[in-house]
């Protein structure tokens, strides 16, 4: 298992923002103390942001001319936001060489569409573009089936509207739904498969839900899995949760694992104080097999 990470990405923040650079600061934290090997991330090229996104909302983001109410127009955020989906690229070209890898990144990516905001959402969710999105486009050049895994408690938005009808990628989400941002995720369309939970379920209904989704997978036969690593289900969550505890993060990881196929995960949502935790028992279980 390789954790692939840049210190620059917590050089900038919001003040009472959720999305801190501490909440990834304290994972790089725990993950470094519990001997998990490290890979430098890179930005990667505007060219790679334009795979998925628009010319017009990649020149909004370097321009620093986003406007949106909850993912701030910062300074120097179109280069943090290369960095972490270079993160995730770097992540995906570890897994294609048969080791699993981890982008423990931030901003996170799976709300951003090809013009911004995705199938109607009213804001980003604090994303700019989607790294896991552009990794998957990338990989696409050298593998023939991908499935992407989003355990965010959010739905993945700007990812369903990117590959929607693209035969080669097979999108599932587990997710909350009903009141909840992005208000999408409702039902599942084609290649896009929704698992939408309406109320906070516990680990036993939302495990179980998971089983349904991996054999989902498990049918397309992909060569590669992309994670959307959302932590945010959390029972102590303060944004989103699913109630889900720590523990069931291990399990999460082991059930990924058990499909026996290339692996690699990019963090999204999560912040909870338990947020590390959850962190290193995903990473654990996905790492014994």
């Amino acid at each position: 298992m390789y954790i692939v990470f840049s210190e620059k990405c917590l050089e900038y923040w919001e003040p009472g923002h959720p999305e801190s650079p501490d909440r990834v600061y304290q994972a790089y934290k725990l993950l470094r103390e519990r001997g998990l090997k490290f890979v430098q991330a890179e930005p990667c090229r505007e060219e790679d942001l334009l795979l998925v996104h628009s010319r017009k909302f990649v020149e909004a983001v370097k321009n620093e001319m986003l406007y949106d109410p909850d993912t701030p127009n910062l300074p120097g955020i179109y280069e943090y936001a290369r960095l972490s989906a270079g993160s995730a690229i770097k992540s995906m070209e570890v897994a294609l060489e048969g080791e699993k890898a981890f982008s423990l990144m931030r901003p996170p990516g799976h709300h951003a569409g090809v013009n911004g905001r995705a199938l109607g959402a009213p804001t980003l969710g604090f994303c700019y573009f989607n790294n896991i999105a552009i990794a998957c486009v990338k990989a696409l050049e050298k593998v023939e089936r991908i499935a992407i895994l989003d355990i965010d408690s959010h739905h993945g938005n700007g990812t369903q509207e990117i590959f929607f009808r693209n035969p080669k990628v097979l999108f599932v989400s587990l997710h909350r739904y009903g009141g909840i941002y992005p208000g999408t995720g409702g039902i599942s369309e084609g290649n896009c498969l929704n698992y939408p939970f309406t109320y906070v379920v516990g680990d036993s209904e939302y495990l179980r839900t998971l089983k349904i989704a991996l054999d989902d997978i498990k049918k397309f036969n992909p060569d590669l899995i992309a994670v959307s690593a959302g932590f945010d289900a959390h029972r102590h969550d303060p944004v989103c949760s699913l109630g889900l505890s720590e523990d069931s993060y291990i399990t999460i990881g082991r059930m990924i694992a058990d499909l026996n196929k290339r692996t690699f995960a990019v963090l999204e949502g999560g912040y909870g104080r338990l947020f590390p935790i959850c962190v290193f028992n995903f990473l654990s279980g996905l790492e014994q097999y």
